[in-house]
């Protein structure tokens, strides 16, 4: 409501200046657009929604070790979050979702004041090498070329993005792979998602659950990673391994399937979404490491296969999440709203 408030003085400011606009495009999760039509009551509203929050069957209670919802009070918590997601439902002409398995989050009589349009992947950037050259990190990591690379990306490493399941893995997965190189990116303090580990940070909790069962030498955390410096370990990757929750899809995923990357997946509903096992990529149980790490042993130890899979997974980005194909979707369906085709 602060948020909403500060947003509506400074439209009222802009009105004032003779600012009148037709449409307004707003992502309504921290509640910023919520008066925007108290104050240009003749605007059009289309809002970018992300989740609806469920008390089961989505994220929270997935994860039975990390995050049950087992009260009526913990529940009655998650359901206040849509709060605000229904106000601004209410108040939009019209909303947008990237993916199926978002919109199946929303209620159902939501779904007809729906389009599903993803932002889209810039498939030119986001794209295989033209050679499997070595890389170089500013880290002052090296990996020549030909060496088996194993990639993990998260925005922060968390149990909300799998980072216990895969770090529970490494150890088998080095036994199976003893030459591999394992690249992890992503915040090490706090968290993106989910709560904060009750003691230190998670990935530390994990990785002192194997400590003496794997080889740390081999293993790199390099933190966030400038976006052309990703984009290059990725092209470099081998087998590139992608776990959530039944929560909102990392775009990492298709950047990392853009790059034709072999992917291993979680087998939850929003990477089903994108990928068909033993198709363009390899689904696996999301609690069990054993099953992550013969996973991309496969991968490794079948590099034509791997090259197969990773040149299907970028045909799905280029055929459905193309930038090329999202931005002119996003265009028309802000023309349609903008000339009150859904008033």
């Amino acid at each position: 409501m602060l948020r909403a408030e500060a947003c509506a003085h400074a439209a009222h400011q802009l009105a004032g200046h003779g600012f009148n606009p037709e449409l307004i495009c707003a992502h309504p999760g921290w509640g910023e657009p919520l008066f925007l039509r108290d104050v240009w009551p003749s605007a059009q509203l289309l809002t970018y929604q992300e989740f609806f929050y469920h008390p089961q069957d989505f994220d929270v209670g997935f994860d039975p070790e990390f995050g049950r919802s087992d009260t009526w009070f913990d529940a009655s918590k998650v359901r206040m979050k849509n709060g605000p997601v229904l106000l601004s439902l209410e108040a939009s002409h019209w909303s947008v979702t990237p993916t199926q398995f978002q919109l199946s989050s929303f209620p159902q009589h939501w779904h007809s004041r729906f389009s599903v349009i993803h932002d889209g992947i810039d498939t030119e950037v986001a794209r295989p090498a033209e050679a499997n050259q070595g890389l170089t990190l500013k880290s002052g990591l090296q990996l020549p070329a030909g060496t088996p690379l194993v990639t993990f990306v998260n925005r922060s490493l968390e149990p909300y993005r799998g980072c216990h399941s895969f770090i529970r893995s490494i150890p088998e997965l080095q036994r199976l792979n003893p030459e591999a190189e394992i690249v992890m990116v992503g915040a090490q303090q706090g968290v993106s998602y989910g709560r904060r580990c009750a003691s230190g940070e998670w990935h530390e909790q994990f990785f002192a659950e194997i400590d003496g069962q794997y080889d740390p030498a081999k293993v790199h955390l390099t933190g966030p990673l400038p976006y052309p410096e990703f984009i290059q370990l990725l092209q470099r990757s081998s087998a590139h391994v992608y776990l959530t929750y039944p929560f909102v899809l990392s775009w990492s995923l298709m950047e990392a399937m853009s790059c034709a990357c072999a992917i291993v997946g979680s087998a939850t509903p929003p990477v089903q979404e994108l990928i068909e096992d033993g198709r363009n990529g390899l689904l696996v149980d999301f609690f069990q490491p054993r099953a992550i790490a013969e996973a991309v042993a496969e991968l490794l130890q079948k590099p034509a296969h791997a090259h197969g899979l990773g040149a299907a997974a970028r045909q799905t980005i280029q055929r459905r999440y193309s930038l090329n194909i999202c931005l002119p979707q996003h265009r028309a369906l802000i023309e349609l709203v903008a000339q009150r085709a859904f008033a």
